[in-house]
């Protein structure tokens, strides 16, 4: 079976990146600022890959610790397609309403904005706890829980941290 590691790893640091660009977005009226929204996109992907290790040490210090490895892998292993399961369907969803945003007409994809991306944004943490839900459901167990928890934490203080550390004082 193939460890969902590298698609879990994915998906947040792209989380990530677009964590960092909300927490920039509406900070600037400026026309051109792409190269603005193309840095904090970068620094949310900085942050979200050093807040992502602490899932990965979660991980290897279940596995170090567990009397019998094989066993606890496959658990680890199940438990992270049962994250995955949840969360690519959130992606999907985003994924959905970014395409019509920037296919759709100016009115139409401003309507994609505010039903879509407005709404998905305020449910992360939802996705996120459905994503642990499905870690346990799927044979993860408790220690399938606990790095699915400390990863959806990482995901979730991403967009805080970009903001507090760049943007805290622009408005």
């Amino acid at each position: 079976m193939m460890t969902p590691a590298v698609p879990l790893m994915i998906l947040g640091l792209v989380d990530a990146a677009f964590s960092g660009f909300r927490a920039y977005a509406g900070r600037d009226a400026r026309i051109r600022k792409h190269r603005a929204t193309t840095r904090a996109a970068l620094r949310g992907t900085a942050v979200g890959g050093t807040l992502l290790i602490a899932p990965v040490l979660t991980a290897a210090l279940v596995l170090l610790t567990a009397p019998d490895q094989a066993r606890a892998y496959d658990a680890l292993t199940a438990g992270g397609v049962g994250y995955l399961l949840p969360l690519a369907v959130y992606a999907a969803a985003v994924l959905l309403s970014l395409a019509a945003y920037f296919v759709l007409p100016f009115r139409a994809s401003t309507l994609a904005m505010v039903i879509g991306l407005g709404p998905l944004t305020l449910l992360r943490p939802f996705a996120v706890a459905a994503a642990c839900l499905g870690a346990v459901l799927n044979g993860g167990g408790w220690s399938a829980l606990l790095i699915g928890a400390v990863a959806g934490a990482s995901v979730l203080c991403v967009e805080p941290a970009v903001h507090r550390r760049w943007y805290h004082h622009v408005l």
